[in-house]
């Protein structure tokens, strides 16, 4: 798996459901369209809210990852 390299890295580590996404939401708008974001997070349900938040949404999840009990997640803003 290739991994983007990252315009912003958002650090959602110890937040639980739905802390993740809020924080995503508002950091996707800080990135110019076509750049991505990094985000990671602790808590399992992050995987799941991801892929809803990322359909319902229309930005792009490039790739993830789980590696030492953190989720990392790439996405790039389509709009």
């Amino acid at each position: 798996m290739e991994v983007p390299k990252p315009d912003l890295i958002l650090d959602c580590k110890g937040l639980l459901c739905p802390m993740p996404v809020i924080k995503i939401a508002k950091a996707i708008k800080t990135i110019a369209v076509g750049q991505v974001l990094e985000m990671q997070a602790t808590d399992p349900g992050s995987r799941p809210d991801m892929e809803a938040w990322t359909k319902q949404t229309g930005h792009e999840l490039v790739a993830s990852h789980e590696g030492n009990g953190v989720f990392t997640f790439y996405v790039r803003r389509t709009k």
